[in-house]
């Protein structure tokens, strides 16, 4: 990718529908509609705060459960079959590394067969006992493809039958006894709400009946309806839908995302009411939440490769959810290994700056301030001091600029070489914040004109959709410092964005690479 590439005054953020015909809308041509609700995020009803409150902690997701599982299984039985190798009669040179391939190999064929006998679903792991039959039918057919193989290869003499007999066995006894467990504690997880897939409706009356009516059909649906959300008043729009109640607006809505742990957002007004679609989507698209489009009703049908699926009934993806499952692990793991390792390599750093601010100004090292983070929730960001104490900005009214006389001598020097940026590794290890995202904001931000943040970019805090990091893509692109011009938080806006909509681990590690390079540059640091 070339540094030069992605917004140069639109931002790329999500791909437009499949279903172009009926639905020609890309996340530019939905952020360029005007919306009456907006993105500000209204007070919920005392019945709202309540349930959002208790739906704020966070759910196992049941896909990266089913990963976790296979990555546990396949390790699994490829060590029963190496523990076998090594007590029974452990071979040496080239007909070990067979018995090796042969192990790892098997572990795959193993997980492959369960997969195919549906070992993996969610409504499965639910089953106590009715998941052993899947599990030890793949189990078993992967352990006869093993044998049919070796025959087909002539090496059928070569392989010891006592260990394939014994691996099949003991691998048999340690799945199906860990399913058992398994099966136990997903039980366990599915009673206490900690299992499922939680989802809001927006839009009320007979097609979200419909709609809720369809899902609830299907068995052993994971899917859990937490409300529904309806701009229309109550005559058109009844206050209980299919026993669900109606919890608000949709600016409501934007607020109690963001007090609760919510997966997916469907939309069940009809595909043919472009305009009002569009609506609602300019002001749900900055939440950090699949959104689907309830296509159960539409009467032209779409291609196959333009659904996904909630049970039986058949969606049109609107918008994913940015770094998510596994994505999201392999972040932050790469985030608390590489922020670790700074930590440990830049402590003379620390020290240094720790004992400059502290003997040539009065006052504590640290600075604290108040930001937004993820999903627009407020976090308190360190840096060391780098302004007089008594002339501190804590909200940033005032943004620092050229020859600010807050600023201490030690504090113009490092905030150009964004030494005071260095503390926030530990907001990093704390989780609050990533090593590369949108560069968090504060909370009442202002630029040199005196415009708060949210009235020049209408589409804020659609940068607050991942977790805000410590370098950006914007800023490696010569946006960082003073914001004197609207044109600079746009420009700012369109590089997060893009950004989170071409988010991978490589990507980050050239933000990390290039940020050195790119503070050399400090004409815009004050």
């Amino acid at each position: 990718m070339q540094e030069t590439s992605g917004p140069a005054g639109t931002a790329n953020a999500a791909p437009p529908f499949t279903a172009v015909d009926i639905l020609p809308f890309s996340a530019a041509a939905v952020r360029a509609t005007k919306a009456p609700t907006g993105a500000t995020p209204g007070i919920l009803s005392e019945r709202a705060a309540e349930i959002a409150d208790r739906l704020a902690p966070r759910v196992i997701s049941p896909s990266l459960l089913a990963d976790l599982w296979r990555l546990v299984e396949m390790v699994a039985l490829t060590a029963v079959s190496l523990a076998i190798i090594a007590l029974y009669d452990m071979p040496s040179g080239p007909v070990l590394w067979r018995y090796v391939i042969v192990s790892l190999c098997g572990g795959i064929a193993g997980i492959s067969a369960i997969q195919t006998f549906g070992g993996y679903e969610t409504t499965t792991f639910r089953r106590l006992y009715g998941q052993l039959v899947p599990v030890a039918a793949g189990w078993a057919t992967a352990v006869a493809m093993l044998a049919l193989g070796f025959f087909f290869l002539k090496i059928q003499n070569e392989m010891s039958r006592v260990w394939l007999a014994l691996w099949f066995t003991l691998g048999a006894a340690l799945l199906l006894s860990a399913r058992m467990a398994l099966g136990l504690r997903v039980r366990r997880w599915a009673s206490a709400g900690k299992l499922e897939r939680r989802a809001v409706i927006v839009g009320g009356g007979p097609a979200a009946e419909k709609l809720i009516e369809e899902i609830e059909r299907q068995p052993e649906n994971d899917l859990r309806i937490c409300g529904i959300f309806d701009d229309r008043d109550d005559r058109r729009s009844p206050a209980s839908v299919a026993g669900y109640p109606k919890l608000g607006n949709v600016r409501d809505l934007v607020e109690f995302a963001r007090r609760a742990s919510i997966d997916l957002l469907i939309v069940s007004i009809p595909v043919s009411a472009e305009k009002r679609v569009l609506e609602l989507l300019k002001s749900l698209w900055v939440l950090p939440i699949d959104i689907r489009l309830a296509a159960h009703s539409a009467q032209r049908r779409f291609p196959s490769r333009s659904y996904s699926f909630v049970g039986r009934v058949p969606m049109l993806d609107v918008f994913h959810k940015p770094i998510a499952d596994w994505n999201s692990i392999v972040k932050r793991l790469f985030d608390i290994v590489v922020a670790s390792f700074a930590i440990l390599a830049l402590s003379p750093v620390f020290v240094a700056a720790a004992l400059a601010v502290k003997l040539t100004s009065k006052g504590p090292i640290f600075f604290k301030q108040k930001r937004h983070g993820f999903n627009n929730r407020i976090i308190e960001v360190f840096k060391f001091r780098s302004m007089y104490h008594e002339m501190a900005d804590p909200l940033a009214k005032r943004v620092v600029t050229k020859g600010d006389r807050r600023v201490t001598p030690v504090g113009r020097f490092i905030r150009k070489t964004s030494i005071d940026e260095l503390p926030q590794l530990w907001n990093v290890i704390r989780g609050e914040l990533s090593l590369v995202g949108p560069r968090p904001h504060a909370v009442h931000a202002q630029s040199s004109t005196q415009e708060a943040f949210i009235e020049i970019v209408d589409d804020y805090f659609g940068r607050h959709k991942v977790k805000p990091g410590i370098t950006g893509w914007a800023q490696i692109n010569g946006y960082r410092g003073e914001i004197d011009q609207p044109e600079k938080l746009k420009h700012r806006f369109d590089y997060d964005l893009f950004y989170i909509d071409n988010w991978s681990i490589l990507f980050d590690i050239k933000i990390l690479v290039l940020t050195p390079i790119r503070l050399l540059k400090t004409e815009n640091a004050y």
